[in-house]
């Protein structure tokens, strides 16, 4: 069975082949990095991950790149607010977002360029569509995108221009000739830093958001690549707006296969910095291992909802001990390189060729645990192990997981035994009897003295 991949553009499942053989082109909006990372991010960056590890398995070379958006209005306004340059912010933002997705196991991508290495060339492109006709300069200074000029403005949302509103994309700003013309090059404005302008044809400016992408896809993979991905929120407008500036300056399709994956969730909302719902990266960390995050975020389809609780963490962690329970009743067997033909290899590879079914192939994994329960084999071990890694879990030693503790520290186990404190001291016994129990699940066991409350790791 070939692999076959769910593409936005055609709401279709459809055969993928890379446009040069055995070599995928695939670029994914990445974070625009004024603050830490949040589970949301993460699910994004996981999803692609995924991705980009099955194609490799599949025999694959990927070109992978995920960009970092360090210029925008909310960049400016933070950096503005603690008083430090942009770059600063900037970089200090970009190693945390590295050190966290890092602990997640999710591999850097080949490229990862910066909004502002590619100004040269996004100015390029706003001089090409200015010259086809496509963009104007605005009375305010602004250049604008000319979307009714456009043929076929709203394939990838499936919208009509007339079905379209401004208000679901941005506020309409003064210049503009149709509500919904969006921004390619926008003037300076006083109040902001020196760093935040540049010099251009059109006068001093900074890019807009959606430029900004068309230009680093473009440099980075040519006209046209494999598959361009990113979050489902993203589809409209900011890769509907992509499509309009590349292909309008091209006239080539911009990218084969359109992947999007869907929102982490929170009491049935969207997980967002703007809804104030969100839970950085670092915070889940704190509560519950890396192996365990990923396990949870991975297991889940990449296009479906996934719903975060701790609950559904505990879950997490207590399936993935049972994977790693296998692991630690028999040595395994090293495997230089999986045979697909082996019956269970060749299930998790059809589910893997399924649009990245990965809940299916994670069934497949529970089944070969089981029977490496039952047999103790070391070969079929090795193949737990092996497919696993396609994955990214189960690389890990079986003993020290399943002794860890779920991986909490000791500064997060004493913060939870003091928070039960509290509870107990204000009487809430029902909460700090979750606490305990919460722990337990985690592989916690508290015990009680005169003397205080001690933890040891349950056997």
């Amino acid at each position: 069975m070939s692999l076959r991949i769910y593409n936005t553009l055609s709401r279709e499942l459809e055969n993928f082949s890379p446009l040069e053989p055995g070599h995928v082109r695939m670029y994914v909006c990445g974070m625009t990095i004024y603050d830490l990372c949040h589970i949301g991010h993460a699910r994004m960056m996981m999803a692609f991950d995924v991705v980009q590890r099955w194609l490799k398995a599949s025999g694959l070379r990927v070109t992978y790149v995920r960009n970092i958006t360090d210029i925008d209005d909310k960049i400016i306004k933070r950096a503005l607010e603690r008083g430090i340059t942009i770059r600063a912010l900037t970089d200090e933002m970009v190693a945390a977002m590295h050190t966290d997705i890092a602990a997640l196991g999710i591999e850097p991508p080949s490229i990862e360029p910066r909004a502002t290495e590619y100004v040269p060339q996004m100015l390029a492109l706003i001089s090409t569509l200015e010259g086809k006709g496509l963009a104007y300069r605005a009375s305010n200074g602004d250049v604008n995108y000319s979307v009714r000029k456009f043929d076929g403005y709203g394939k990838l949302s499936g919208k009509s221009v007339d079905e379209l509103r401004a208000g679901e994309r941005v506020a309409v700003l003064d210049g503009k000739e149709d509500p919904l013309d969006f921004v390619l090059w926008k003037s300076s404005k006083p109040e902001e830093p020196p760093e935040a302008k540049w010099d251009s044809e059109f006068g001093s400016g900074r890019p807009g958001w959606h430029i900004e992408c068309s230009a680093m896809c473009g440099a980075t993979l040519g006209e046209t690549f494999d598959i361009h991905g990113g979050g489902m929120d993203l589809q409209f407008p900011h890769h509907e707006n992509e499509i309009a500036q590349s292909e309008g300056a091209n006239g080539k399709p911009l990218a084969k296969f359109w992947v999007h994956n869907g929102f982490v969730r929170v009491d049935n909302e969207k997980m967002s910095k703007s809804l104030g719902n969100f839970f950085t990266i670092r915070e889940v960390l704190a509560k519950y291992d890396a192996e365990t995050v990923r396990f949870f975020i991975v297991r889940a389809h990449y296009r479906s909802a996934l719903n975060y609780s701790d609950a559904h963490l505990d879950d997490a962690r207590n399936a993935l001990k049972r994977l790693y329970t296998a692991l630690s009743l028999v040595a395994p067997a090293p495997v230089a390189a999986i045979d697909w033909a082996d019956p269970y290899a060749a299930r998790f590879k059809a589910a893997m060729d399924e649009d990245f079914g990965a809940p299916e192939a994670m069934a497949v994994l529970f089944e070969l645990a089981g029977e490496v329960n039952k047999t103790r084999s070391a070969e079929l071990a090795g193949l737990l192990k092996a497919l696993g890694g396609c994955l990214g879990v189960l690389q890990g030693d079986p003993q020290a997981f399943l002794q860890a503790g779920a991986g909490l520290d000791e500064a997060a186990i004493a913060e939870q035994i003091a928070a039960r404190a509290a509870a107990k001291a204000a009487k809430d016994f029902a909460e700090a009897d979750r606490i305990r129990q919460a722990l337990l699940a985690q592989g916690i066991v508290l015990k009680d003295s005169a003397a205080g409350t001690t933890w040891e790791a349950a056997q």
